[in-house]
């Protein structure tokens, strides 16, 4: 990866999560915290972002809603693994529903630029990570926006959702586990959720195996929808197996 390729994804980053520390980001690029310093810099010299000690805040950040950047940072080396290991389960054409949620952002990262997909969103992170691909066709939905997830929910977008039919769509979820479904704190994100679900031919669930046994207010599925299951080695065989039995495969990465 080139240096300005890597600092516009520092900057993505920096603006979907609230910051960016030096060490996560060598990490993440593979290169020297050295290489990540001069990135910061030049990003700091164009205004873009604004340097604090051992990272970076975007340079107009002080808006984004408290708790996005806390969410990313949970299980972060694994839910890179899961985008990674979901990668190939894309189809190389046709239609996608993209959720939000902070490891399909991390997916959507990786999509290459030469993609010729069609992807619908109704999320902003996910939206800014692929508007400079110019062989992609992107539709993002509309809809009030909910801060604490960059995400457009309410009438709108589930009138935009409605007329939808995707040959994949990719799902977050909060929770997940045989008894207690797919669940999320908020009712009107479980409801664009389900119907994400609902206008996909087939379901493929991206959730690190911290949120296994998780139930929160708003189910919006099961997995019995769900095609298949990307997560961590977290989940232990047991609870692959269970899952399994339900029908989805279960991809541990």
């Amino acid at each position: 990866m080139y240096a300005p390729e890597r600092q516009q994804q520092i900057l993505l980053l920096a603006q979907e999560n609230g910051r960016v520390d030096v060490p996560s980001l060598a990490e993440d690029f593979g290169v020297t915290q050295e290489t990540i310093r001069r990135d910061l810099s030049a990003l700091d010299r164009a205004g873009l972002l604004r340097r604090v000690h051992g990272g970076a805040l975007p340079a107009g950040g002080l808006h984004l809603e408290p708790g996005l950047a806390e969410r990313d940072s949970t299980a972060a080396a694994e839910k890179e693994r899961i985008a990674r290991a979901a990668l190939p389960l894309l189809p190389t054409e046709g239609n996608l529903l993209l959720d939000a949620g902070t490891t399909v952002s991390r997916l959507a990262a990786l999509l290459p630029l030469d993609s010729r997909l069609t992807v619908v969103t109704n999320a902003l992170p996910v939206a800014a990570r692929l508007a400079d691909h110019p062989d992609l066709t992107l539709y993002l939905v509309g809809g009030r926006l909910r801060h604490r997830t960059q995400a457009a929910v309410d009438a709108w977008a589930l009138r935009d959702l409605a007329d939808v039919h995707a040959d994949v769509a990719v799902i977050a979820t909060n929770g997940f586990s045989p008894e207690g479904g797919l669940s999320t704190p908020d009712l009107a994100e479980a409801a664009v959720k389900r119907a994400m679900v609902a206008g996909a031919r087939r379901v493929l669930l991206l959730a690190d195996s911290a949120k296994y046994g998780a139930r929160h207010f708003a189910r919006f599925g099961s997995l019995e929808q769900v095609d298949i299951l990307v997560t961590d080695t977290g989940l232990t065989d047991q609870q692959a197996a269970e899952i399994a039995n339900l029908g989805p495969e279960v991809i541990r990465a």
